[in-house]
């Protein structure tokens, strides 16, 4: 594992914002420097954190455990902690962990800045009004009597429609109107084939000829994810769910 550079500046109108940047891997043996510059803030009162993740390629338990540890007794002080810039694969590791029922994160370090001073300015909590949240279950932990409803309904739709081959013609027809279908429909239906994706593995499929070879980027999905609540595992396979 490489090591970490820990650098910390002020932002904001009045200087009241500190931002973190990290660069390397936070793991067992880095994260103490990370969490060292976290205290140092804390102890001078500094609550308004942005800890911009844009140069780091990997994050541990033990890095995650020191935004999770700390996130509470910030609110408590009337701050928050915002995570911003995550790279696709450490993004993943968040949204596979469920993390974003407590952090907030953001695509740019304006973005938020803008949004600490813009809930300032109104008099709002800065921070997340729920801080532990509660995730939906996920289709895994539905009751047995949801599991064999779906499980006869999925048997019923197998033999009142038996599954018929698409034609060579029928299949080019297929990948065109899906080639023209917009960005939300076409995140819709890679969601209801494939809800266990996350937003970087939907940004592949959909660069891919099933779906017209879209280059889209990976912020545009996970936006359009939030735009449309389906940005977490629970929450897409629900819809799946609903829509067959």
């Amino acid at each position: 594992m490489e090591g970490i550079q820990v650098s910390a500046e002020v932002a904001g109108s009045r200087n009241q914002i500190s931002i973190i940047k990290v660069g390397g891997y936070i793991d067992t043996t880095t994260s103490s420097e990370l969490e060292r510059a976290l205290d140092s803030l804390l102890k001078q009162g500094r609550f308004f954190l942005i800890v911009d993740l844009g140069n780091v390629d990997y994050i541990s338990s033990a890095g995650w455990g020191i935004f999770i540890s700390e996130i509470k007794s910030i609110r408590e002080n009337g701050g928050d902690l915002k995570l911003v810039r995550m790279v696709p694969d450490v993004y993943e590791i968040f949204e596979l962990l469920e993390f974003h029922h407590i952090l907030d994160v953001y695509d740019s370090i304006d973005e938020a800045i803008n949004k600490f001073e813009v809930l300032e300015s109104s008099g709002q909590p800065v921070a997340k009004e729920v801080i532990f949240s509660k995730p939906e279950p996920a289709p895994a932990q539905t009751s047995t009597v949801t599991k064999e409803r779906v499980h006869t309904q999925i048997q019923t739709e197998t033999v009142a429609e038996p599954e018929q081959k698409e034609t060579p013609v029928q299949q080019d027809q297929t990948e065109i109107m899906r080639a023209e279908l917009p960005l939300s429909e076409k995140i819709k239906m890679i969601v209801k084939r494939n809800p266990e994706f996350g937003a970087f593995k939907i940004k592949k499929e959909l660069n891919s000829v099933n779906y017209g070879f879209m280059r889209v980027g990976w912020f545009a999905v996970r936006n359009e994810l939030n735009r449309m609540g389906l940005n977490n595992k629970s929450k897409r396979y629900g819809f799946a769910t609903r829509s067959k």
